[in-house]
Formats: C-alpha cells, structure tokens, sequence
C-alpha cells in the first residue's frame, strides 16, 4: 500500500490515506509517500529515506527503496520522504530551498524541517523504532538529525555519506573545479555532531569501493567515531560498487539486520 502526504493536503485527505484507527497525523509539513502491508498497529519499525542531493533523474531511486524495504522487512512502514526543496520523479515537492547541492543544505534550518516530518510520522506509528536511511546528502542529513536529535533516532543507515563535510568539500572542489565548492557553508559536520548521538544507537554505513563522488575515507573516518564512542555499528566496503548504491541488495539486508536488532518498543 502506498501513501502520500504532504503540506499541501487536507486534513481529511490525510485522515482518509490513513489506516483506520491511526491516530491523527500532525502534518509532516515535507512530501512523502509511506508503503506498508500492515495495520498501524502491527508497525514495529518506521523507517523513513532520506533522499539524496541532485534532481531525480541524478539521484538514486528513494521510492524504490522504500517499497522494497517494505516488502522485505517485516512489521514496517517505510517512508521515503522529500528534502526541503527537492522534487520526485513525478513532479512533487517539498517546500523549502534546496540549495545549490554543494553541501549547503545540510543546515539546522533544513534539519528542523526533516525532524519536524519524523516526529509526525512518529506519532502515527508509535509502537515502532525509527531507522533514518540517507543516500548521500541524506545521509548526512540522517546522520547530524541522529546526533542533534537523538530522542527521534533509534538506529541510521547511511550510504555514501560525506560523513566528514569539510574534506569531502575540498575533495569536491578538485573534483569539481568550475562549481562553487569554496564557498562557505552553515551547514553541520556529522563528525562534530557525532558526540551527541545516544549510545543505544545502532548504525549501518555503506559505502562502494569504487565510489568517486564520496569515497571510501569519508564514511571510514565516521565509522571509526561511532565505534570508539561505543556506538554498535555495521561499517561495509562493498566491492567494485560505486555511488549509486541505495537499491544494492546489501543496502536492503543491512537496513533488515539493523532493524531485527532493536528492541521492541514498550
């Protein structure tokens, strides 16, 4: 089943997209579409995709994702959930300024926005532990929400996150020479923000081995953090994978494991 909120809808509509006898859904105040097979009250794990930075025809699939994650992991609902700013394949948007995709839009602004979102959809689904999945730029996103916000995360999965923000900047600067890497950002570093995440979080980073746009040693070095802060963390390498990475069936088994893994919520 899928479902699709939004600032823009009403009340009823939502009410009505709704399970019957969810509780009343806060607006989330950011486009999403939810898919889940299951009643409100058999979800055990809300699990909500952060998509990455680029337009849709750039960036992986996030509603892809969510649905086979839905259909793979059980007693969840998986909402794969728009960045301020950004649209989907099908011409739906996000409010809020999506910035120029140079690191910019990883700012507190844009972290109260996506936290505002899971705590609605936290309300729908109580009962369940919430896993932020981010690919890329969401990844960050994921990763600064669960260090700023540790009472909205129960566990992060982050695929080729550029974990580390200033040197994965620089990097892209060289890369990227003719784009305007050098200027300075508000965004948040997930290695700085990495101190306040809680230490009953579990975590999953994912990285390509042949990942060019966000290589190996910007998810080793926040790996490392996590574990030397005593954060239970699955760090993978895959081999002779690149960027494009959030569909890779490891992506999806490691999102599984990760949610088995929690505790049931009282």
């Amino acid at each position: 089943m899928r479902c699709r909120s939004t600032l823009l809808l009403l009340p009823m509509l939502l009410a009505g997209c709704a399970h019957f006898g969810a509780p009343p859904m806060p607006d989330p105040g950011l486009y999403g579409e939810t898919y889940t097979k299951g009643s409100h009250g058999d979800v055990r794990t809300l699990i909500v995709v952060l998509n990455g930075d680029g337009s849709p025809g750039v960036r992986t699939d996030e509603r892809r994702f969510a649905k086979t994650a839905s259909d793979t992991i059980p007693e969840s609902a998986v909402v794969a959930l728009l960045r301020p700013g950004y649209a989907d394949g099908e011409g739906h948007v996000s409010p809020g300024e999506r910035g120029a995709d140079i690191g910019d839009n990883y700012t507190s602004e844009q972290l109260e926005a996506v936290a505002t979102a899971v705590s609605a959809y936290r309300h729908r689904y109580p009962k369940a532990n919430v896993v932020l999945v981010g690919d890329s730029g969401g990844a960050a996103i994921a990763a600064n929400l669960a260090g700023i916000r540790p009472d909205l995360v129960d566990g992060i999965v982050l695929v080729g996150c550029p974990c580390t923000l200033p040197e994965w900047r620089a990097y892209m600067e060289q890369r990227k020479p003719a784009i305007a890497w050098e200027q300075p950002v508000a965004s948040l570093d997930p290695l700085k923000t990495a101190g306040g995440i809680a230490p009953g979080l579990r975590a999953a980073v994912i990285v390509g081995a042949e990942d060019e746009v966000t290589p190996v040693r910007f998810s080793r070095s926040y790996a490392e953090a996590l574990t030397l802060r005593g954060i239970a963390t699955d760090y993978r390498i895959l081999p002779g994978r690149g960027h494009d990475l959030l569909n890779d069936p490891e992506v999806i088994a490691a999102t599984s494991r990760l949610a088995a893994s929690l505790p049931e919520e009282l």
